[in-house]
C-alpha cells in the first residue's frame, strides 16, 4: 500500500435562498408506505428473534486520528428498514490492527433505535495516522462482517502517492453494480469516490435500462417520504458488491440530484410536484435525514455535504454541495444562465472554496464536484443525436445551448471561481466530476470562446455512470456506435475537451503523485451481466504545474 491523508471538516453554510419553484405534473402521487414495499427493502432471512447485520458495513471521511464506521442492525424480523418498528438495540463496535482482533485499538457501543431506522454510526478517534484498521459490529451475539478501512496521514506528512476510486449514478433498476465489484477487487485504494446519486428516486420502470428493468427498486413507487428514502437506501445497502467495496475501503461521499429528486435545486426538484408529492421542504428534510441515517459521512455545517478532507501534503480534496443552495435551473421564467443574482453553489460556500484553495499549502487541491465545470456546446450535432443528449441532460428537446444544471447554467459563479483561480496563481486544481453518464477529461478555460489561446485555469476528469442510461442506451445502439458520430463533433465545437466516451458504463481510478494526477477509466461489458468484466480503456493526466490534460498510454 501506498502512503496517504488527513482532514479538516469546517465548511460554512447559509440559508437557502428562495427563488421561483419549477414542477413537472406527473401521473404518480404520493402513496401510503405499505408492508410489501417495507418487505422488499430486506433481504431473505432465517426468522429468529437474533440480530442480524443484513445491510452491511462501511467507513467514510477518514481523518489522521480516526474514521467514521457505519453498519444497520435489524434486531428482529419484523424491524425492517422504514418501518419505524423495533427494540432498542445495543451494538457494540471493536477496531483493532490486525484482521483476527488481537491487537484491539478501540471499542464501544451505543443503541440503535427505530427513530434513526437501526442505523448506527461512530466516529473513531485516537487512531494513528496512515495507518490500516479492522473493525467489526456486534449485537446479541450476532457478529457483523468484518471491515478494513485506513486513517489519513497526518497534516505534515510526505505523502509519495494516492489511489482513489471513482464512481457515480448507480441506478438500481438500470443493471448490476459490477464496477463497485472491480474496485473491491483491486486492493490498493486509500478510499473511493463517490460523486453523487447513490441511489435513485424514481418509480419502478420508470428509468431503467434501454426502457427495461433488470431488478426492481423497493419500494416499487417514487420515494417521497422519510420511509420511502430509508427503504431505497436499505435496498442499495443489500448489493453484494456495494457491500463488497464499503469492506474494503473508506467512501468519501457527496450527494446530488437524485438523493433527492431530478434537477433538484434549493426551492424544488423537475421531478417533484407541489401538493400531489407534498411539500419540497418536507420530501428534501426525509432526503437529507435518510442520507446522513444509512451514508458512513459526517454532516457539515446547516447539513449538508460540503467539507474538506487533506491527505498530508500532497492534496486536499474539497466537497461541494451543488444542490442545497443553488437557484432554480435557468429557463424562460426563472432567469438567464448569466444572471449574476442566480447561484449554483450558494455565497457561503463559493466563500468557502475559494478561502480553501487560496490558503491550500498541498501539492494538488482536488475539487469533488457533482456537476461539469468545463463549458460543453453541442456543435453541428444531427437532430438525431441532439435530440437523445438533451434528454440526457434535460434539456429542451427543440435546442438550448447550455446545460443548464451544470455550471454551464450559473456562468457568474464560474467565472468568479476561474478568476479566483488565475488571479491568485492557484494551480493544480483538478475537479473530480459525475453526473453526465459520460467519461470525460477536460482542460477548463477562462474563456472557452478562445481556448487555446486563453489559459486554462484547472483541469477536469469525469467519470461515466455505474450503471445509469448514456447515450447509446437512449438511442438503443450497439455500444460506441453514438460516441463514434457524437465525440468528434463535441470535441470540435469545444477545443478545450480532450476525449469524451458517450456510451459506456465503468469507474475510473485516480492516482495521484507529485508530479502528476492520473485518471484510468475502466469500462463494463455488461451492465446487466451480475458476472460483467471490467477492462482499461484510456488514460489521461495533468502535470504538476500545466492546468492542462494530456493522454497517457498506460493505466497506473
Amino acid at each position: 500500500m501506498t502512503s496517504r491523508y488527513r482532514s479538516s471538516e469546517t465548511s460554512q453554510g447559509h440559508a437557502p435562498l428562495l427563488p421561483r419553484r419549477r414542477t413537472v405534473v406527473k401521473a404518480a402521487a404520493a402513496t401510503a408506505v405499505l408492508a410489501g414495499p417495507l418487505a422488499a427493502a430486506a433481504p431473505a432471512r432465517a426468522a429468529t428473534d437474533a440480530p442480524a447485520f443484513l445491510h452491511g458495513v462501511a467507513s467514510g471521511d477518514p481523518l489522521p486520528d480516526g474514521v467514521l464506521l457505519w453498519t444497520r442492525v435489524t434486531p428482529v424480523p419484523e424491524a425492517i428498514p422504514g418501518s419505524g418498528t423495533g427494540p432498542d438495540t445495543e451494538v457494540s463496535w471493536v477496531v483493532a490492527r490486525d484482521k483476527a482482533f488481537t491487537s484491539i485499538v478501540a471499542k464501544g457501543s451505543t443503541t440503535a433505535t427505530a427513530a434513526s431506522d437501526h442505523t448506527v454510526k461512530a466516529d473513531i478517534r485516537g487512531l494513528e495516522a496512515a495507518t490500516d484498521y479492522w473493525f467489526r459490529f456486534s449485537a446479541g451475539g450476532t457478529d457483523s462482517p468484518v471491515a478494513r478501512t485506513r486513517t489519513a496521514p497526518a497534516a505534515d506528512a510526505d505523502v509519495s502517492s494516492l489511489r482513489f476510486g471513482v464512481v457515480s449514478c448507480a441506478n438500481w433498476e438500470a443493471g448490476y453494480f459490477s464496477a463497485y465489484r472491480h474496485l473491491a477487487a483491486r486492493n490498493d485504494l486509500d478510499a473511493w469516490l463517490h460523486l453523487g446519486d447513490y441511489i435513485y428516486e424514481y418509480k419502478s420502470g420508470e428509468y431503467g435500462t434501454r426502457g427495461q428493468v433488470v431488478r426492481p427498486h423497493a419500494p416499487a413507487h417514487e420515494i417521497l417520504t422519510l420511509a420511502d428514502y430509508r427503504i431505497r437506501h436499505a435496498r442499495y445497502k443489500t448489493d453484494p458488491d456495494l457491500q463488497a467495496l464499503h469492506l474494503k475501503a473508506p467512501v468519501i461521499a457527496i450527494w446530488d440530484d437524485h438523493e433527492f429528486a431530478d434537477n433538484a435545486w434549493s426551492g424544488g426538484a423537475v421531478n417533484h410536484t407541489e401538493g400531489a408529492e407534498g411539500t419540497w421542504a418536507a420530501r428534501q428534510a426525509a432526503a437529507k435525514q435518510a442520507y446522513f441515517e444509512w451514508m458512513p459521512v459526517r454532516p457539515a455545517v446547516a447539513g449538508t455535504t460540503y467539507r474538506r478532507l487533506r491527505f498530508g501534503k500532497l492534496a486536499d480534496l474539497s466537497l461541494l454541495d451543488l444542490r442545497s443552495f443553488r437557484s432554480q435551473q435557468a429557463s424562460t421564467a426563472s432567469g438567464s444562465v448569466d444572471d449574476p443574482d442566480r447561484t449554483l453553489t450558494g455565497r457561503a460556500q463559493l466563500d468557502w472554496l475559494k478561502a480553501g484553495l487560496k490558503a491550500s499549502d498541498t501539492r494538488w487541491r482536488l475539487v469533488g464536484n457533482s456537476v461539469m465545470i468545463s463549458p460543453f456546446s453541442f456543435g453541428s450535432l444531427s437532430a438525431d443525436l441532439f435530440k437523445p443528449l438533451a434528454k440526457l441532460l434535460g434539456l429542451p428537446q427543440e435546442g438550448i445551448a447550455a446545460n443548464t444544471d451544470q455550471w454551464d447554467g450559473y456562468t457568474d459563479d464560474r467565472r468568479e471561481l476561474l478568476a479566483h483561480l488565475r488571479s491568485n496563481a492557484i494551480g493544480n486544481t483538478v475537479f473530480l466530476t459525475g453526473d453526465i453518464h459520460m467519461a470525460w477529461a477536460n482542460d477548463v478555460p477562462v474563456d472557452a470562446g478562445t481556448y487555446p489561446l486563453s489559459a486554462s485555469a484547472a483541469t477536469e476528469f469525469v467519470v461515466t455512470s455505474v450503471t445509469s442510461d448514456n447515450l447509446d442506451d437512449i438511442v438503443k445502439v450497439p455500444e460506441g456506435t453514438v460516441s463514434a458520430v457524437a465525440a468528434p463533433v463535441i470535441k470540435a465545437a469545444n477545443r478545450h475537451v480532450h476525449w469524451v466516451d458517450t456510451d459506456r458504463h465503468g469507474y475510473g481510478v485516480l492516482d495521484i503523485t507529485a508530479d502528476r494526477a492520473q485518471m484510468d477509466y475502466y469500462v463494463l461489458s455488461d451492465r446487466t451481466d451480475a458476472n460483467a468484466t471490467s477492462s482499461w480503456v484510456r488514460s489521461y493526466r495533468t502535470r504538476s504545474g500545466t492546468q492542462k490534460v494530456e493522454r497517457t498510454y498506460d493505466p497506473v
